[in-house]
């Protein structure tokens, strides 16, 4: 067996990418996407017709309903290619927001079961912020799924447990890269301060019986990914998924729940101060966070202006 298909036996594979011709050969359970996704797909010349249709059918409606709509359309065309669920990302602008991170919630929801998909095979994808943690927590109450991305240390995944979220997508290449540049040095396998922090999480959610399920997200190289077999989830771009494909190298299962509920953890109680101290103490997280939060911001706002330029 290849990498990948070892890497099916202990986890579940997650297709990262807005491109879902790419992901056809690879055979994922669920897909993610977000606002960098989706614009990168949208200037290809393979979907451009998805981005006219969606101004087309809704041009009488505001730059904001045509854009849910497109990334619903993405979202529809996805759930065609796979058998389980596609994330949808909210507005990262509502970052801080919480009413309107439900209410964007709601409205992507009700567009997917408008279209006939069940509330069960989507999440709404929202940032780990105190405020996105929250929304999602009166999401869940509704029956409305959520992924809460832009996840870096265990103080926001544990808000994200407490709050009762179905996923989370600790992000492991980004806090990789921070870690590389602050101290100039290359890490690899175990010793990845990215993989570290996932483990981390993944141990104290099965150490102390939440359900949230855990997703590895944001990888730069394969020994990331098979470092964590055994995690619920991974999400993988299309390339890595492809050097997976291609190695006969073993892959073991590194993260078990057995393990997990023998660690020596104490459980941690955190309220909306704490949680900020900590993030806050967090240097990595804090910047890493806001860097994400910034960087969906600017790709919301082109593809608004792609979207007002067809208008």
């Amino acid at each position: 067996m290849n990498q990948l298909e070892q890497l099916k036996q202990h986890t579940t594979i997650v297709a990262d990418t807005g491109d879902f011709q790419a992901m056809k050969a690879f055979s994922p359970q669920d897909a993610t996407t977000n606002p960098s996704l989706i614009l990168k797909a949208v200037q290809k010349e393979e979907y451009r017709p998805l981005l006219e249709r969606a101004v087309r059918d809704h041009g009488g409606k505001s730059t904001e309903e045509i854009v849910d709509n497109l990334l619903v359309a993405f979202g529809l065309e996805i759930l065609k290619l796979i058998p389980g669920r596609v994330s949808t990302e909210t507005d990262a602008r509502l970052s801080f927001d919480t009413e309107g991170t439900i209410a964007k919630g709601r409205a992507l929801i009700a567009l997917y079961e408008a279209a006939g998909i069940s509330r069960e095979r989507v999440l709404i994808k929202i940032a780990s912020t105190w405020e996105g943690i929250r929304a999602a927590e009166v999401l869940e109450r509704e029956g409305i799924r959520c992924n809460l991305t832009l996840l870096f240390s265990l103080p926001q995944a544990i808000a994200c447990a407490e709050a009762g979220v179905q996923l989370i997508s600790p992000f492991v290449g980004r806090i990789y890269d921070w870690y590389k540049k602050s101290s100039g040095q290359e890490y690899t396998g175990a010793d990845d301060p990215g993989v570290q922090s996932v483990k981390r999480i993944y141990t104290y959610f099965r150490k102390f019986g939440y359900r949230t399920e855990v997703m590895g997200a944001s990888f730069r190289n394969t020994s990331q990914i098979t470092e964590l077999a055994g995690c619920d989830l991974l999400t993988i771009s299309p390339d890595l998924l492809q050097k997976l494909a291609e190695s006969d190298a073993p892959v073991a299962r590194k993260l078990s729940v057995e393990q997990a509920q023998a660690a020596d953890l104490q459980k941690v109680a955190l309220d909306e101060k704490t949680f900020r101290f900590q993030l806050n103490e967090d240097a990595m997280a804090t910047e890493k966070l806001a860097e994400g939060i910034r960087q969906f911001c600017v790709d919301a706002i082109k593809l608004d202006k792609l979207i007002e330029a067809l208008h």
